[in-house]
């Protein structure tokens, strides 16, 4: 049996995450120990059934706690300009939050299995 996995939007970003991973998101604006409850689930996986979204799950959510802050490593944006002496070096060190998925919880009582509903359209035809 497969674990729970689900694919969550925060950031402009999505991620596959499942309970115990560790992830690197955009960063948000929370103290270090701090929970998070992710409402934009776009789907869930356990293996037998995926739960997929339109554009979210409706009562599914996801549960993090924020292990810490930090920044990536540096980037060097450099502009250059042939023959007119047109040189501009930059870095640029993008914030980040580490998060640490506690838990994915599922949505209760009436739930569409996408993946069932296909198999029954596909044996009709």
């Amino acid at each position: 049996m497969m674990n729970t996995y689900a694919i969550i939007k925060t950031g402009g970003k999505q991620y596959k995450v499942a309970a115990g991973d560790k992830i690197k998101v955009e960063k948000l604006n929370l103290a270090e120990g701090a929970k998070v409850e992710f409402d934009d689930v776009l789907l869930i996986g356990d293996g037998n059934a995926t739960v997929i979204g339109a554009p979210t799950v409706d009562g599914a959510k996801v549960t993090a706690l924020c292990v810490g802050q930090d920044r990536a490593d540096k980037v060097i944006v450099f502009k250059y300009k042939s023959k007119v002496r047109y040189r501009k070096k930059r870095g640029h060190r993008q914030p980040y939050s580490t998060l640490q998925i506690q838990d994915i919880v599922k949505p209760g009582g009436a739930v569409k299995k996408t993946r069932e509903k296909k198999e029954e359209a596909g044996g009709e035809n």
